[in-house]
């Protein structure tokens, strides 16, 4: 079984600014279904495209299978059966031994930065960096499935 355990972060803007970071890549994202036991999400990145599943999040922990499809059957998933959308630019950089991946919201999320680590179990330690503000993963309202049906834009 694949679980991923992962937890987020907001990102202070001011600080994110003054990182040097390597090129981002621009993500596609839809969802094919988008409940709260599950979601089906389509990712295209331009030169690759995934189709992942994911179940139920307890605590940081979900199971996931995720699977490389060619990039035209996933911009066709996405145009055609996708219920819902967010489109990002990923940055992907280490700090210490660990690989963060920074998201840049774009369209009705622009102006959300997120950081994601993934962990190998969900007690692992970590150093943090300083352009990391408040832990988010018990809101539900970052997770991408959400940001995709109820956008940042639209928070009170």
């Amino acid at each position: 079984m694949a679980v991923e355990i992962e937890r987020k972060f907001l990102v202070d803007a001011e600080k994110w600014q003054q990182v040097v970071k390597p090129e981002g890549t621009f993500y596609r994202q839809g969802y094919l279904l988008n409940e709260k036991g599950g979601t089906i999400r389509v990712r295209v990145t331009g030169k690759q495209a995934f189709i992942t599943i994911k179940g139920t999040t307890e605590g940081i922990s979900r199971k996931e299978f995720e699977y490389e499809i060619p990039v035209a059957d996933g911009t066709e998933l996405l145009d055609g059966f996708a219920v819902s959308e967010i489109k990002k630019i990923r940055y992907c950089l280490y700090f210490g031994d660990k690989l963060w991946e920074v998201d840049d919201f774009m369209g009705d999320n622009a102006g959300l930065l997120i950081a994601e680590i993934e962990l190998q179990h969900e007690n692992e330690p970590f150093t943090s960096p300083d352009w990391i503000t408040a832990e988010v993963s018990d809101d539900a309202r970052y997770y991408n499935s959400n940001l995709s049906k109820n956008p940042y834009k639209s928070w009170s």
